[in-house]
């Protein structure tokens, strides 16, 4: 039997031991409660010149769905004094904003309530492009996302077709792209692509066809490092019906993964006497 002296240590052993695992219960879940994680649904932007950026930036936690307090947002850009957009206090903070992007940044002030700090760039130049990041800070945590803009001129082209020749003009493309003609069963064709350059660097296009066959389907590719518009189009007697859709660039360097993000919904729909 025990004596007096081992029960009341093996009882204090048993009182540190319980105290001990309660005192981490406690911080554990303090530092959950606290924990938050800034994302991005898309950190490799393509935008193009001339239209506008949404680059994303969230903040993910578990009380992502509740209003959050004290929220304070900033984003920069790597290589430039200054500020892109601040947000604290409840309202911007833009006195040490970068002239370059003065009257083209906003966040959403209901969004950021629920930890959304997107920021939309208007009317995108070819100096955005660049390395921002985003840092968000609140109630529930915060943190910092890093983003990377690429900037271009990409357009979906029109098309004719007359005395059996048919013919793709697209109006601004950047950096200069390729085209690719093929006929619907995957075979490539020979076509003639003249391209004239304007006084700011972008190109636009005339590519022709021949000979084209009424009522058969062709495709035509117009690529370069960012974009590929596809589009298919089929000639009648009268005009020229069809589709284009886009193809994003998911590479990040001339010699990296060629993955492409493809946007499935078709972007533009025509019929072209």
């Amino acid at each position: 039997m025990a004596s007096l002296g081992q029960i009341i240590f093996y009882s204090m052993v048993t009182l540190i031991i319980v105290f001990m695992t309660v005192i981490i219960l406690i911080l554990s879940l303090a530092l959950t409660v606290g924990s938050a994680e800034v994302l991005s649904k898309d950190k490799m932007v393509i935008a193009n010149l001339g239209e506008d950026a949404l680059l994303s930036c969230y903040l993910n936690s578990d009380s992502q769905n509740a209003q959050q307090k004290d929220v304070s947002v900033s984003w920069q850009k790597t290589g430039v004094t200054g500020l892109v957009y601040q947000y604290e206090d409840g309202a911007p903070t833009l006195s040490d904003q970068n002239s370059q992007f003065k009257g083209r940044t906003k966040l959403f002030p209901d969004a950021l309530l629920s930890g959304n700090a997107s920021l939309l760039l208007r009317r995108v130049r070819g100096s955005d492009a660049g390395e921002y990041s985003c840092s968000i800070s609140s109630s529930a945590g915060g943190g910092k996302v890093d983003i990377n803009l690429r900037t271009g001129a990409f357009s979906a082209p029109s098309f004719k077709f007359s005395n059996g020749v048919l013919t793709a003009e697209a109006s601004s493309w950047l950096p200069k792209p390729n085209v690719t003609w093929s006929h619907n069963d995957g075979r490539v064709l020979s076509g003639f692509t003249n391209f004239e350059e304007n006084s700011a660097g972008i190109f636009s296009l005339v590519s022709t066809l021949q000979p084209v066959n009424v009522s058969q389907a062709y495709t035509c590719s117009i690529q370069n490092d960012l974009v590929t518009a596809v589009s298919t189009a089929t000639a009648t007697d009268s005009d020229v019906s069809g589709y284009t859709y886009f193809i994003y660039s998911a590479a990040s360097m001339p010699f990296a993964s060629t993955y492409l993000s493809i946007m499935a919904t078709v972007l533009c729909m025509y019929s072209t006497t």
